[in-house]
């Protein structure tokens, strides 16, 4: 069996200071690739140079809508530059976080609108964190979508009809380890509808740990939790499931699964 996390922090230090212990758990829950995720500049290069030591691992690089601002020209031509290396799979995570609402919100839509057009310029998809804010993420990418080069609505958190705004725009949908938690209606009816050939798996490591790890550090072994729930939920067998949404994440990533390195 090929599982994928396709979204972790592994630069955090719940995940650096014991890195190898992390990959040796993955491995052995046949977890085959990390993306680990860029949530501002120093996070983006430190992503960079972890997917560059070793080959099971690619990067993202973006800034985070908890850290908005008017990007500097300095700013967008490091973007441009980390996105030009090949370990770097996508621009992200990038997007509208209207539920912490850490930066004005007109700021976070003009960060995340710079950030789109240096994604259609690179020709690299876009991981996207949206929370409570799907209206102003349709009305801005909507317009875009046709530019871009795929994207990931990274641990998606609205509804089925939400879902299907997504699904019809060309995303993914990634389902995080909160599917696992006994009250998540709403994201396991996402998941009975979901088609299999649009769903990814991912951690967000250190964060959301699914059951029966949850109050813990999340860490990208666990992903294997995630899928046997979704497998649970549509009636699949796991092995299924893992084949299915390893090669989703092929294909939104363009990654290659080199086991060795």
């Amino acid at each position: 069996m090929k599982l994928v996390d396709t979204h972790a922090h592994l630069d955090f230090p719940e995940l650096s200071q014991d890195l190898e212990g992390v990959f040796i758990r993955a491995r052995e829950r046949s977890v085959v690739h990390i993306v680990t995720v860029g949530i501002d500049i120093e996070s983006s290069f430190a992503s960079l140079k972890l997917a560059q030591s070793f080959t099971w691992v690619s990067a993202t690089a973006g800034i985070h809508p908890h850290g908005a601002h008017e990007l500097t020209p300095q700013e967008i031509d490091q973007l441009r530059n980390l996105l030009a290396r090949k370990e770097v799979v996508a621009l992200g995570e990038i997007g509208l976080d209207y539920y912490r609402d850490r930066q004005p919100r007109p700021l976070q839509k003009r960060c995340f609108i710079q950030q789109l057009e240096i994604a259609i310029e690179a020709g690299k998809p876009v991981v996207f964190h949206i929370r409570e804010a799907f209206e102003d993420f349709f009305s801005i990418v909507e317009p875009l979508a046709p530019k871009l080069a795929g994207g990931v609505v990274h641990c998606f958190s609205g509804d089925w009809e939400i879902a299907k705004r997504c699904l019809d725009l060309g995303f993914y949908i990634s389902i995080p380890g909160v599917v696992t938690y006994p009250k998540a209606f709403i994201l396991q009816d996402v998941v009975k509808k979901v088609p299999v050939d649009r769903m990814l798996t991912e951690t967000d490591a250190p964060f959301l740990t699914p059951v029966p790890y949850r109050g813990k550090p999340n860490e990208p072994s666990y992903v294997f939790y995630t899928a046997q729930k979704i497998a649970e939920i549509k009636g699949m067998d796991l092995e299924t499931l893992g084949e299915q949404t390893t090669k989703n994440a092929v294909n939104v990533f363009n990654i290659s699964l080199e086991l060795e390195g």
